[in-house]
């Protein structure tokens, strides 16, 4: 079409440049995609948009098919399946006989020394390798990401964790294979702009790291390096495992401390205090090499000024007055969890009857990066919310229809890792965004993340919960400045904060963990008590509805977890209605014929010895303690053959 030759001509190479006596008013600003400064006819202002829109969708679609057929074709288990027949326990009892005695005997204290030796050197390994995982994928995602803006296994994991650290056995969830189908998934899902995070996978991950460098040996590339073998038993592995979720957290925000908290919060049954300086340890040294590492990748070596993934960074202090504030946001982040947690059950109850072919997971994929696509753009199109480019708010600001000097605040949002738009809420000066384009975000990337959270891709849960939660806390605080416009305390950035963390307790439901974590990713103990408030009203306003949305996916699959406390007002149901009395059960001497007769009648492998919970009396000290300590814990007597309560002399109290 015709152009304002006054200004501007094509040259060879296709590009737009300026002739030479025309006055020189551009300046290195934003990337101009629609600029009204040049005069270009209908024809090229469609032609523009559409070649936007396809190469937008065509980028998405790829990436998500890539790594959905990647993860549908691996055969893993990191996703909510059908659910299988049984489930089975992990053994963590230790099996106790001559054979064991005699060995440690034999090889005296300087084994023991050894052992705990390798223990801490296997703790510090997956510190360091965790880090190193959580490194690579966070610059592989911001490397894509540059590539993708400048040119226009499932799930997070952390359920099939949860019941791994409590005794149930899921095949295949700390292999190798898992771990690079959870490390390829994850990065093509956030650079392929889905409604999904890092930080939740990186747990997961931690996990399978514990796992496979604590046994010594890959049963997916079916090598046995023959090291760590007195590690190879279940109960030590456990431990090995809860050590890598919490140095997975660690490398995710930059909180050791949180991390201990959310494998004894949300994982482990099974704890000790030499365990949490292991854990701890683990945690320390995750979070020293991901610093180190990033610093160095960031052109700042030696300053260690990246704690973790996600870093929040600093907010001011807090008023009293707005301690009720903090306490309503607290519900309303109760109320749009418990929301989040029953939209999502039903769509995955949904998937679990009729999306169960590869291709029809690969399809529903597809779409939903289509729709987040599609619907991002439209939003950046028709919203016109043009601020100043006083300093660059992101890495690729984007001008739209805004004018010289100008970038669209709706497209800034969009155009750039969910993190970095945390960030922009927690931070961005006040006036930034308006309430229109900052509503319809919040309502769309709520219904993503809905809809993006059990799709056959693998991405957490963290990041949109806490992005959404920071959408519509900012708003809250952008209502307040309306109302309040004299008030000095009000900033929109510090509400963004306490909804993300209402959001995102809403949903999950925790508490001791989640306040600890956010503590260490903002630097901030001032805001330890607002956070603790909006976290636990979001619990207590979410458990009315529904429980977490960890606890949901659990019992979609059918995994016979135990639950802390019974159900409640169950105090009129008895014992003989909801015990099973068909349980095939062993006694403790067995004809072999009888066992082999249930071994093929029986489609599980687990029986329960019927027998007095007895022990004999050469029973070695340590099996005796470990027994009779817990007796005690439960206020359990301990009885010889003639009833006579008996006393261990290494504990306190009469009993046990």
């Amino acid at each position: 079409g015709p152009i304002n030759t006054d200004v501007e001509h094509l040259d060879n190479t296709g590009s737009w440049q300026r002739k030479k006596d025309a006055p020189n008013k551009t300046q290195a600003g934003p990337l101009n995609v629609l600029s009204s400064k040049y005069e270009v006819n209908f024809y090229w202002h469609h032609i523009i948009i559409i070649i936007i829109i396809i190469t937008t969708i065509t980028t998405t679609i790829t990436i998500t098919i890539t790594i959905t057929i990647t993860i549908t074709i691996t055969t893993t288990t990191i996703t909510i399946k059908l659910p299988q027949p049984q489930k089975y326990s992990l053994d963590y009892d230790i099996c106790e006989n001559h054979l064991l005695l005699d060995e440690e005997r034999s090889r005296g204290y300087k084994y023991v020394v050894k052992k705990n030796l390798a223990r801490w050197f296997i703790f510090l390994l997956i510190g360091v390798i965790t880090a190193i995982v959580a490194c690579g994928i966070d610059i592989t995602i911001e490397e894509f990401s540059k590539i993708k803006y400048k040119t226009l296994k499932y799930c997070s994991g952390i359920p099939q964790v949860k019941c791994y650290l409590n005794g149930v056995k899921i095949p295949r969830v700390v292999r190798i294979k898992t771990l690079a189908v959870k490390v390829i998934g994850v990065v093509t899902s956030v650079v392929g702009g889905l409604a999904a995070g890092k930080e939740g996978p990186m747990i997961h991950s931690g996990a399978v790291i514990a796992a496979g460098i604590s046994q010594g040996k890959s049963t997916s590339m079916k090598r046995d390096l023959r090291i760590f073998k007195y590690f190879r038993e279940d109960h030590e592995k456990r431990d090995f495992v809860s050590g890598g979720a919490a140095a997975g957290v660690a490398a995710a925000f930059g909180a050791p401390v949180g991390g201990v908290l959310f494998s004894l919060e949300e994982g482990a049954s099974f704890w000790n205090q030499s365990l949490t300086w292991r854990i701890f340890f683990a945690s320390v040294v995750s979070t020293f090499t991901l610093n180190v590492i990033l610093s160095t990748y960031h052109g700042h070596p030696g300053e260690l000024t990246y704690a973790g993934l996600l870093n929040f960074g600093k907010f001011d202090t807090y008023d009293f007055k707005e301690l009720p504030i903090f306490l309503v946001m607290g519900c309303i982040g109760g109320l749009m969890g418990s929301l989040f947690n029953h939209i999502n059950y039903k769509l995955t109850v949904f998937r679990m009857r009729y999306i169960r072919r590869k291709w029809l997971k690969v399809l529903e994929a597809a779409l939903v990066a289509a729709i987040a696509a599609i619907f991002g753009f439209i939003m950046m199109v028709s919203i016109n919310d043009c601020k100043p480019l006083d300093k660059d708010p992101t890495l690729f600001p984007i001008q739209m229809h805004c004018s010289d000097g100008d970038y669209s605040a709706v497209a800034a949002i969009w155009f750039q890792t969910p993190e970095s738009s945390v960030k922009s809420l927690f931070h961005d000066p006040p006036g930034s965004h308006k309430f229109i384009s900052l509503g319809i975000f919040f309502l769309l990337y709520f219904l993503l993340s809905v809809c993006t959270y059990g799709l056959s891709v693998s991405g957490g849960l963290f990041i949109p919960a806490i992005l959404t939660g920071a959408a519509w806390g900012r708003l809250a605080g952008m209502s307040l400045t309306t109302m309040l416009p004299n008030s000095t305390w009000v900033d929109p950035g510090k509400y963004a904060l306490v909804g993300a963390a209402a959001q995102l307790g809403g949903t999950v439901r925790m508490t001791i963990s989640l306040t600890v974590i956010l503590i260490e990713a903002t630097g901030n103990i001032t805001f330890a008590f607002p956070l603790m408030l909006s976290l636990i009203m979001a619990k207590w306003t979410g458990d009315i509805f529904n429980e977490g949305i960890y606890d949901i996916h659990i019992k979609l699959s059918q995994v016979p977890i135990l639950q802390w406390e019974p159900p409640p007002l169950s105090n009129k149901i008895y014992a003989s209605e909801v015990m099973n009395h068909a349980v095939v059960v062993l006694k403790t001497v067995e004809n072999v014929g009888i066992i082999v007769d249930i071994l093929k009648a029986t489609p599980h492998n687990g029986f329960p010895v019927v027998d007095p919970c007895t022990e004999r009396e050469s029973a070695s000290l340590p099996r005796v303690f470990r027994l009779f300590r817990a007796l005690g814990l439960r206020h359990l007597t301990v009885v010889n053959d003639a009833h006579e309560v008996l006393h261990l002399g290494l504990l306190q109290g009469p009993v046990a």
